[in-house]
């Protein structure tokens, strides 16, 4: 067992890692920028388009920016933060508001999920190409991709990078103890000086771990606080938490994240003690679960329907047949690879207990017995890993057994928006596949979080032993490169169709803005309108107009903001507002007249006001 064994001076087996390629990453940089200049230019040109939901944001924003008010929810409901509210107030107490200063924030959120994503796939032992592909993926961007990610409508674009954050938390805790590296420094100094120096080290981590349990708690919070979605990620990370650290959290550690949970969460538990509101049960009443749809009818939008457009493989606003691939292949991934991550997971633990295990940071090198980034950074990546595709798994069956999923499968599969915080696990089956096969640039030095330095090898990949393993090993790594090629390719497809509609889009907002003048130059301050134009109207003004929702048949609406109503049903000369060829516009045409009690109509680009005759 000990042949060709041969003892080395201990520098010889702690060489200094050699300078690592920087091509993947130089190439990530690159793709993550086109990826957040592709968006901002789509903010610039007034897309994707607006909506009243995100003007009620917005009408938070301008609240909080003027101190008049410092709202928990979304107007109008108990549930739904208004976490994005708060983040774009300082923009718009500097800028005024305007759509652009309220998505401002969302673009840099989604900027930091591309960062985020590199990140957590490096740690979950992916090399860089990996982790380049996943940035290429997620820089892609169809119609209900950058909806998701950059309207400030409530719950989405703080979502996916708050939960890969949690991911990342989650693998930094289970993978490093404090003090880990401490008897290697403490070696390399003096004895006496290596004392000193080890207390303040191992007071330095500790203090550092203690902030990134309470990191973790607090993103937990903020998580459940803003929307409830994401809540099977949270569940599914924390449980791997605590089955790693569970010792470690009876202590200070427990005590850190609890804190950080009740500060995150602080706005729905103090709302929820102060007016006995329970948000669970009003995103459940919320839901439509008593509305009527078929199973048949759930399937189609959840499992067919659902993956592609929430993932960006879709063109705006529909799914062509062709681009329907996906969805077999998203649950095929989804097995393949909780599959994977269980059978790592089980051949990596230890005979007794999964926690407390020793792990050296990347790059480090062992002492004899250590187990720095071998079995232990598999098991964690696993376990993570797994977590992930849990989470993305109860978010899925969740959505397909609602009635949303049925009814309006193509405006709801917004819902679904969370499962890219999984990509990098769904996608490692792809990668292991290739990799296999030997169509994967090969790692020319040490794997940052698997230790491996055998070029196109990786530890969870066993090698084909015969011809015919070695034919179907290729074939399978064929297979994965031609999905990972038409993911790109259809993604893509999606993308060029978002950037046909811009112009659309530019169009009708420069009709709304011209609008919003005609009201101001007519000196009009209360109207009445249908609930996508009310609080649309009301932002864009600055609540210089107020606006009071009716339906079709003229009859009052929802109001997210009662005030408003109560203002205008107490000015006579309150006008209305309607989209030109609406049915609210038919109906109200047929109010004209030149007597009194009739009214009198302005037209304006695609919108006609009614203006009352005295």
């Amino acid at each position: 067992m000990t042949a060709g064994v041969r003892q080395e001076p201990r520098e010889a087996t702690c060489p200094r890692t050699p300078r690592r390629t920087r091509l993947p990453a130089l190439l990530a940089l690159l793709i993550g920028l086109a990826g957040v200049g592709y968006r901002l230019a789509l903010l610039l040109a007034d897309a994707p388009p607006t909506n009243s939901d995100e003007a009620t944001m917005g009408l938070a924003a301008l609240h909080i920016a003027r101190g008049d008010g410092f709202p928990v929810w979304f107007y109008g409901q108990a549930y739904m933060g208004t976490l994005e509210a708060y983040l774009a107030a300082p923009l718009v107490a500097l800028a005024g508001p305007s759509v652009l200063v309220l998505r401002l924030p969302t673009l840099a959120l989604y900027a930091l999920f591309l960062a985020l994503s590199w990140r957590l796939t490096r740690r979950l032992g992916g090399d860089r190409w990996f982790a380049l592909l996943v940035v290429a993926v997620l820089a892609l961007g169809s119609d209900r991709v950058v909806k998701n990610q950059l309207i400030a409508g409530g719950g989405y674009p703080e979502l996916n990078p708050a939960g890969v954050a949690l991911a990342l938390l989650t693998v930094s805790l289970c993978a490093g103890v404090a003090g880990a590296r401490l008897p290697r420094r403490a070696a390399a100094a003096g004895a006496e000086a290596a004392g000193t120096a080890a207390t303040g080290v191992a007071a330095a981590g500790a203090a550092a771990r203690l902030v990134r349990w309470a990191g973790w708690g607090l993103v937990s919070g903020l998580l459940l606080w803003a929307d409830p979605l994401i809540l099977p990620f949270v569940l599914a990370l924390g449980a791997v938490l605590a089955g790693s650290r569970r010792r470690e959290l009876i202590g200070r550690a427990g005590a850190a994240l609890a804190a950080g949970l009740l500060l995150g969460a602080a706005p729905m538990l103090l709302d929820s003690l102060r007016h006995g509101r329970n948000p669970l049960v009003a995103v459940l009443t919320a839901s439509g679960a008593d509305a009527a749809a078929t199973w048949g009818e759930r399937l189609y939008g959840g499992l067919v329907l659902g993956p592609p457009l929430a993932l960006g493989f879709c063109s705006p606003g529909h799914c062509a047949g062709w681009q329907l691939w996906w969805a077999p292949t998203f649950v095929m991934l989804l097995a393949l690879a909780t599959t994977a991550a269980w059978r790592t997971l089980r051949r990596t633990l230890p005979p007794a207990d999964l926690g407390h295990f020793p792990f050296a940071a990347n790059d480090n090198c062992p002492r004899s017995g250590d187990d720095p980034a071998g079995a232990t950074g598999r098991r964690v990546s696993a376990a993570v890993r797994l977590a992930l595709l849990a989470g993305a798994g109860a978010v899925l069956a969740a959505y397909t057994a609602s009635s949303a999923a049925g009814r309006t499968p193509v405006e709801s599969a917004r819902y679904l928006s969370v499962l890219a915080v999984a990509m990098p696990a769904l996608l490692w089956p792809l990668r292991a596949a290739a990799r296999r096969a030997g169509l994967w640039p090969s790692p020319r030095h040490r794997d940052e979080a698997t230790g491996s330095d055998r070029p196109g090898h990786h530890v969870d990949e066993p090698e084909p032993f015969n011809a015919g393993d070695r034919m179907r090993t290729r074939a399978a790594g064929v297979v994965a490169v031609a999905v990972l090629a038409g993911m790109l390719g259809t993604g893509a497809v999606a993308t060029a169709g978002t950037i046909g509609g811009v112009p659309a889009t530019h169009a009708e907002a420069d009709r709304h803005r011209v609008l919003v003048d005609a009201l101001g130059d007519l000196n009009l301050r209360h109207v009445r309108a249908g609930y996508w134009t009310c609080n649309r109207l009301a932002f864009a003004s600055g609540e210089e107009v107020r606006c009071a929702v009716v339906d079709d048949d003229l009859r009052p609406g929802f109001d997210r903001l009662p005030e408003y109503r109560r203002a205008v049903d107490a000015d006579p000369d309150a006008a209305w507002v309607a989209p030109a060829g609406s049915p609210l516009a038919a109906r109200l045409d047929g109010r004209l007249g030149p007597g009194p009690g009739t009214l009198r109509m302005v037209e304006v680009p695609g919108w006609r006001i009614y203006l009352p005759r005295r």
